[in-house]
């Protein structure tokens, strides 16, 4: 499967939105209950369109991933892959990507995911390691000179 990363433009919102109701519905609702609204108002004040890029497998877009990027760090403040394709590599090989080129430009990468969110694990096995919490959330750092 050829998995690339492309910019992200004005036709792929409805894209991203959808995905992100889709995969973080049952993680919200069990925190704090779903309220449609609120959710959607959440995602148009974090999304940053000039920060995501989407992710395509064999010429599909199948997730999208969203990049703040400083002088030391890249924070990935959103990674999303279809549930229909998870299980197959692609998130794997996209993070793999990404801390690839955060070692090439010598930054950490950071990120934040929710405790209850079984993506903890995912990014533990990938070098994440946890260096601080707040009430609900992990953050996690994967140093810059961590080799590939």
């Amino acid at each position: 499967m050829n998995i690339a990363l492309r910019t992200a433009c004005e036709d792929d919102v409805a894209f991203a939105r959808n995905l992100y109701l889709e995969t973080m519905r049952e993680i919200i609702e069990r925190l704090f209950g779903w309220d449609q609204r609120r959710e959607e108002q959440n995602f148009a004040r974090s999304f940053k369109l000039e920060e995501v890029r989407v992710t395509t497998a064999d010429g599909n877009d199948v997730g999208w991933i969203q990049e703040q990027v400083s002088e030391k760090s890249i924070n990935l403040g959103s990674f999303y892959v279809a549930p229909a394709m998870q299980g197959r590599g692609i998130g794997t090989q996209v993070l793999r990507m990404l801390l690839k080129s955060a070692a090439v430009e010598s930054k950490a990468m950071t990120l934040a995911v929710v405790k209850i969110n079984p993506a903890r694990l995912f990014y533990e096995k990938r070098g994440f390691r946890t260096t601080h919490e707040d009430e609900h959330k992990f953050y996690m750092r994967a140093s810059a000179t961590r080799g590939f």
